[in-house]
């Protein structure tokens, strides 16, 4: 929560609030609901949050839409309380607000507005046959959790709800439209229901009209022109709060209506905006549970790549992205190892010494820049990346190898960076892309200095980590809903010359013998997948 705040801030937010000089962003996410005021000076001033998790329903990840509104509610409820506790000011005013949420999925409306089957989330992978039927006929490529693809899954299935659609759209879009009555979407969250066109910011027609010629499409009664939310760019005023959005947001009734609303967005591109990494040749890591790496495109790839995840920026620039399930499962589990004897040796060290102390140890003296030949695969998990349907973890070394703690805390990062790193060499070395610098962001790297490095080079990139990262994607969601009354602005513009003006950061360049050193161990991570393969078969999935 907001920590202590002086006598002069506390007068600050009080007259922001009483005055509406705020801006509100709210962002579901996969285990949380996270709702953000910020001031005109991007300061957070208030927080209320919500924990939730999805439901397996009929082999299918949903969470139901009264979980939506009661989570909203709950976050909204504790923001608005903490508003009152720390300011003495009541929560009426609002100036501008904004949602976001995780990207994908499947909500679909008939023409009065009911749902029609349950809320499917991009967590589902029922959708392999759609994934590759539409990725073939666009030579574009559609993962199987984006929207596109639950809806053609649902036609190849039969499924007797198609015939009903009147609209279908992402979490953030079916909010936002509850609140505003608009079926708006912004164009960053678009891009991943269907492919966009960045001269545009729309759909991409030509593929329209080649999903509308296939023969089990054109039996259905709609067009899916019609059935998509209209795309929006950052900037562009998404409708205002009704009364009746009020009602859903605020029971008490105590926020007036009539706020403007920011288009609403996805995760990657509230992730964007937080890390200000949304100029062409620049781009974010997002590094937690799973880790992506995005980078804005000078150019379109030439070629289909399953590997690589086309989006857009909320300003609607073209943005690959490299997405890999698994990251710290793994190195977290065998921290936890070290943290039980460091215990049983009589020292107990605090979860950030502990990360810290075995880190450092991976960019020491004492560790090879190739990490002595010892290899960690990270898949707790399947891999698409690495063309894995399940996942072991797995260690594994020569008689030779030079086994070290610093070499293994080395190969450990190293393993978990490298899924990652095979759709990032796909944009730089098969399309060329280039990349200027990179944002890293998420809890590894808190420890100073060691994520950093290891990252710049397996990217082979500068990589920047900001005081302002840790900020998350509700504060990115606020900053554009903020955006609304600067929208005369370019989007990157607007973030580095009011947004990000003063904020403090660090930037490791890399280091060429690191770089040929993690060459060397991504060489043999991919010479080495057989053994993951052969994991896989050897040990069942545990209960």
């Amino acid at each position: 929560m907001v920590a202590t705040i002086d006598g002069s801030s506390r007068s600050a937010g009080a007259q922001a609030i009483s005055q509406g000089q705020t801006a509100l962003g709210i962002e579901f996410g996969s285990t949380r609901i996270k709702a953000v005021l910020i001031d005109r000076d991007y300061q957070t001033i208030a927080l209320g949050d919500h924990e939730w998790e999805n439901h397996l329903e009929d082999s299918l990840w949903t969470y139901p839409l009264e979980e939506v509104w009661s989570g909203l509610q709950d976050a909204y409820a504790k923001l608005a309380r903490q508003v009152q506790e720390l300011y003495g000011e009541p929560l009426t005013r609002i100036g501008s607000i904004g949602f976001s949420a995780m990207m994908h999925g499947y909500l679909a409306f008939d023409a009065s507005g009911k749902l029609l089957v349950p809320f499917r989330t991009w967590r589902n992978t029922n959708t392999h046959q759609a994934h590759e039927q539409l990725s073939e006929l666009f030579q574009y490529n559609i993962p199987e959790r984006w929207s596109i693809a639950h809806l053609y899954q649902c036609i190849l299935d039969q499924e007797a709800h198609v015939g009903q659609v009147d609209f279908f759209t992402t979490l953030a879009g079916y909010v936002h439209w509850q609140l505003t009555g608009r079926k708006v979407l912004g164009v960053g969250d678009a891009s991943g229901m269907f492919p966009i066109d960045p001269r545009t910011h729309s759909w991409e027609k030509g593929l329209l009209d080649r999903f509308s010629a296939l023969p089990n499409v054109v039996a259905q009664p709609w067009s899916i022109a019609d059935i998509l939310p209209e795309p929006l760019v950052a900037g562009q005023e998404a409708g205002k709060l009704t009364e009746a959005g009020v009602r859903l947001l605020d029971p008490t009734g105590s926020l007036q209506a009539g706020s403007p609303m920011a288009p609403p967005e996805g995760d990657a591109g509230t992730g964007m905006v937080a890390t200000n990494a949304v100029r062409v040749r620049t781009g974010n890591v997002s590094a937690g549970t799973s880790i992506f790496a995005t980078v804005i495109l000078d150019h379109k790839p030439a070629a289909l790549h399953p590997e690589v995840d086309l989006v857009t920026t909320p300003a609607g620039d073209l943005a690959g992205m490299s997405h890999a399930n698994n990251f710290t499962s793994d190195l977290n589990a065998w921290v936890r190892i070290f943290g039980q004897f460091a215990k049983a040796a009589g020292l107990d060290l605090p979860a950030d010494e502990l990360y810290g102390l075995l880190f450092r140890a991976a960019i020491s003296p004492d560790a090879d820049p190739d990490a002595g030949g010892l290899l960690n695969y990270c898949f707790y998990s399947g891999e698409f990346l690495a063309e894995l349907e399940e996942g072991r973890p797995v260690f594994a070394r020569g008689p030779e190898a030079r086994m070290s703690l610093a070499n293994f805390m080395r190969a450990q990062l190293f393993g978990a960076f490298s899924p990652v790193k095979i759709g990032m060499d796909v944009m730089t070395k098969q399309e060329h892309v280039k990349v200027d610098s990179l944002v890293g962001h998420g809890g590894i790297f808190t420890t100073p200095k060691v994520a950093q490095k290891i990252l710049a080079a397996a990217f082979d990139t500068p990589i920047k980590v900001m005081s302002t990262a840790a900020e998350g994607g509700a504060w990115g969601m606020a900053v554009l809903a903020d955006y609304l009354g600067h929208a005369d602005m370019p989007l990157d513009d607007y973030l580095d010359q009011r947004v990000f003006a003063g904020s403090e950061s660090t930037v490791e360049m890399p280091d060429p013998r690191d770089v040929e050193g993690f060459e060397d161990f991504f060489g043999r991570f991919n010479t080495g997948l057989p053994i993951e393969e052969a994991a896989i078969k050897a040990i069942p999935l545990e209960g």
